[in-house]
């Protein structure tokens, strides 16, 4: 029997980056893409290659393409790395694991390295199949916390909590990273959320920018370390931001949720510009040039925003098209965890 789980790409509507920094955030996952991972008993612990874990290439030309778009340690480590960590939360928490082997494989559809949590997704969904295998139940803010632990604590990748939850709860989540609720139990305030079928959002990406995310949160982290006080009102301006939108959603107020994305990216441009890169501002800005509000779904390279109507949208397509700009419409995942079963 093969156990198989998957996990989709998250977009960040409002707040990032302030989910690092006790700030505030709404995001939600879209399954045009997603990361599967199979597991399977075998009588040894085995993890099979996919894509990015290659190591022979057609030329020196295809090396430095497959590099720029994976990075140099492919995937693998991905899974080595939440099997570890799932051991140890166990351990940890007094479950009793059997002794059975399997085999872990993976592959995604995800764009990678453009701030679309990618390799969380990778992560969640080997976690999410190791549960199945070994019959436990892991809560979803937990599940998000040992997500996180993999990338931070295991393989030294700086990151946040907000992708991570989105991916654990599998539905659009508004998130409280309330500084006294994480310091006393562990994670944030957590809401599960309904964003209107009316209300029209896109996503757009180019695959030249691949960037990860340690990145930005490397910079941003030494600043607000240092209390910067362009940052520390930056992180308390993208939390009120979020609860702007987070009310707006409810009466349906798209002006609000248009005014509060194009505030977040002016000021991601103004506390984070070394890590805005020309092409990511274009990107904003082909899409303001349409009268279409946009912001960055996470360090960059994609960027989320609202079309008016289904011209407006081609016209949107069109544009990017010329400039080597994919973009989709997002299909929201709404029906939670079980939702990560294939059957």
């Amino acid at each position: 029997m093969i156990i198989r789980k998957q996990a989709f790409p998250r977009a960040a509507l409002i707040g990032n980056p302030s989910d690092g920094y006790y700030g505030k955030t709404i995001a939600f996952v879209f399954d045009n893409y997603s990361a599967q991972v199979d597991l399977y008993e075998t009588p040894e612990l085995d993890f099979v290659p996919s894509l990015r874990d290659h190591s022979c290439f057609s030329d020196v030309h295809e090396l430095v393409r497959q590099v720029g778009l994976y990075g140099y340690y492919g995937g693998i480590r991905l899974l080595k790395a939440s099997v570890k960590r799932f051991v140890e939360y166990c351990g940890k928490h007094n479950i009793k694991l059997h002794d059975r082997n399997f085999t872990m494989r993976y592959r995604t559809t995800i764009p990678n390295r453009l701030g679309l949590a990618g390799s969380s997704a990778i992560i969640t969904a080997s976690i999410l199949a190791l549960e199945e295998f070994y019959e436990i139940n892991i809560d979803k803010p937990e599940l998000a916390n040992l997500v996180l632990s993999v990338e931070m604590d295991e393989l030294g990748i700086a990151a946040g909590l907000q992708d991570r939850v989105a991916q654990a709860y599998n539905v659009p989540v508004f998130m409280d990273f309330n500084r006294e609720h994480m310091e006393k139990f562990g994670y944030g305030i957590y809401k599960e959320l309904t964003i209107p079928d009316d209300l029209n959002l896109f996503v757009a990406f180019r695959t030249d920018l691949a960037e990860g995310s340690e990145i930005l949160h490397s910079r941003l982290r030494e600043d607000y370390n240092n209390g910067v006080p362009a940052v520390l009102d930056a992180i308390a301006e993208w939390a009120h931001l979020t609860d702007v939108v987070y009310a707006a959603l409810q009466t349906r107020d798209y002006g609000a949720i248009d005014k509060a994305l194009r505030r977040n990216f002016e000021l991601r441009c103004q506390v984070c510009a070394s890590t805005v890169s020309a092409k990511n501002r274009r990107m904003v800005e082909l899409a303001n040039s349409l009268g279409a509000a946009a912001k960055l779904t996470g360090s960059g390279g994609a960027i989320i925003g609202i079309y008016e109507d289904e011209k407006h949208f081609q016209q949107l397509k069109s544009l990017f098209g010329r400039n080597q700009i994919d973009i989709v419409k997002p299909s929201i995942v709404t029906c939670g965890k079980g939702s990560n079963d294939l059957n």
